[in-house]
């Protein structure tokens, strides 16, 4: 389906964008993966060209630097052109807004908002130039239409790409340049889940909890790659301008994904935030081993 194609994922080396790597490997794509850890992205290449052979190139890429995209797309685009682009790469944690530092919002902004548009205008800019069409998929939350308590930084930068995928549609469309996004409900990841649900399991709040699933259950990973795998296809090439929810209608039933925590105490709150903080420094630890 995907034989010729090359497509970067960004925040490739785990979680979702793994998962989109490798199917988009194993239906004959070249895949660019980029991440901060150098050491976890040439592990997720070796493990997939293993699997399934093909070409996984990683490349350590901080997006939050438009000088580091410039210097990493003109290495891709030396060899070939892409054809597609996932603007994957993310950040989160939960915390009450008032207790929000000017980094700590800059810390979601700089990668979701600021680092997603970069390397969007860095790579649309090159196909335009080169008179090529393109795909570009946005991996947002359900939080664009509904907003979410105590996930403030990120729900505004996701809201934010919803309407560059919408403005850029049109803008670009002449150009045959496609951007849509997906907004994946609870598909659990064991780097997201620990900042935005630390200490919760088996608490009512938890948010894998089937029960608050219209049907009953979580997303599986499988599922959330077969959509990002037509998305990029040349099957949908009508398609563009949509942000489309994969969440099981859990936006539908229940607004924002964190309502429940209005009840946390101080005390819940401070513990939480230790274990945030923990999680960041053993992130960290792995980064500079």
């Amino acid at each position: 389906m995907l034989a010729g194609k090359r497509i970067l994922v960004t925040g490739g080396g785990t979680g979702l964008g793994k998962v989109m790597a490798e199917s988009y490997l194993r239906h004959g794509a070249t895949v660019y993966i980029w991440g901060r850890r150098g050491g976890v992205l040439q592990d997720t290449a070796d493990e997939l060209m293993q699997a399934h052979g093909g070409q996984v190139i990683p490349q350590p890429v901080d997006i939050r630097d438009p000088q580091a995209i410039e210097a990493a797309v003109d290495e891709i685009f030396s060899e070939a052109p892409l054809d597609g682009l996932v603007n994957n790469a993310a950040g989160n944690f939960v915390s009450r807004t008032k207790d929000l530092s000017h980094r700590g919002f800059n810390a979601i902004a700089s990668i979701v908002f600021h680092g997603s548009f970069y390397t969007t205008l860095d790579i649309g800019k090159r196909w335009i130039e080169l008179g090529r069409p393109g795909s570009i998929i946005s991996i947002l939350t359900t939080w664009v239409w509904t907003g979410s308590p105590f996930v403030v930084p990120s729900s505004m930068s996701k809201a934010g790409l919803n309407s560059m995928t919408q403005s850029l549609a049109v803008e670009w469309g002449p150009h045959g340049i496609r951007l849509n996004a997906i907004a994946p409900g609870p598909f659990p990841t064991e780097g997201a889940w620990a900042r935005l649900n630390p200490g919760t399991e088996g608490r009512e709040d938890d948010q894998l909890d089937p029960t608050a699933n219209p049907m009953m259950r979580v997303g599986k990973m499988s599922e959330l790659a077969n959509l990002a795998l037509f998305l990029m296809s040349d099957g949908c090439d009508y398609l563009t301008g949509q942000t489309i929810a994969i969440d099981g209608a859990q936006h539908l039933a229940n607004s924002g994904s964190f309502w429940r925590m209005v009840s946390l105490s101080d005390q819940d709150w401070e513990d939480m935030r230790n274990m945030i903080q923990q999680s960041n420094a053993a992130d960290k630890a792995k980064r500079t081993t």
